[in-house]
């Protein structure tokens, strides 16, 4: 299934990994991981799990639709 939906919760480390990943979906501009908008996560589906699943933190969350 695609992604529709991602958020970051609170607790950013700042480690940069979700940007190494995927930096169409995630950026840093203040030492703290955003989620870009006006982006189709669908063409970024497994880039955003994999992002999810090594985030030391647990801080990206997405939503399958």
């Amino acid at each position: 299934m695609a992604i529709k939906k991602v958020w970051m919760e609170e607790g950013c480390t700042s480690c940069n990994l979700c940007v190494d990943i995927c930096p169409e979906v995630f950026d840093m501009p203040d030492d703290v991981a955003v989620v870009k908008e006006g982006v189709n996560y669908g063409d970024y589906t497994e880039e955003i799990i994999e992002a999810a699943e090594s985030c030391p933190v647990e801080v990206i969350k997405y939503e399958e639709g």
